[in-house]
């Protein structure tokens, strides 16, 4: 998990990165938890809260530019 200030200092193009790995990783996890293998269910919602992050910088500078 990448704190808030890390993720403020990166750029658009960074975070659009960012964003997609947090959402493959999303994926792998929800998966894992359907076949019964994730052991650690507290990493759902720690990925699900950096993609609403992520989402919100992104709409803060996309509004602000």
């Amino acid at each position: 998990m990448v704190k808030i200030k890390d993720l403020r200092a990166m750029s658009v193009d960074e975070l659009e990165a960012r964003l997609v790995e947090c959402k493959k990783e999303q994926l792998s996890l929800r998966i894992q938890q359907a076949t019964g293998q994730l052991q650690n269910t507290s990493a759902i919602s720690k990925v699900r809260k950096e993609v609403a992050q992520i989402n919100t910088l992104l709409t803060e500078r996309k509004k602000n530019s």
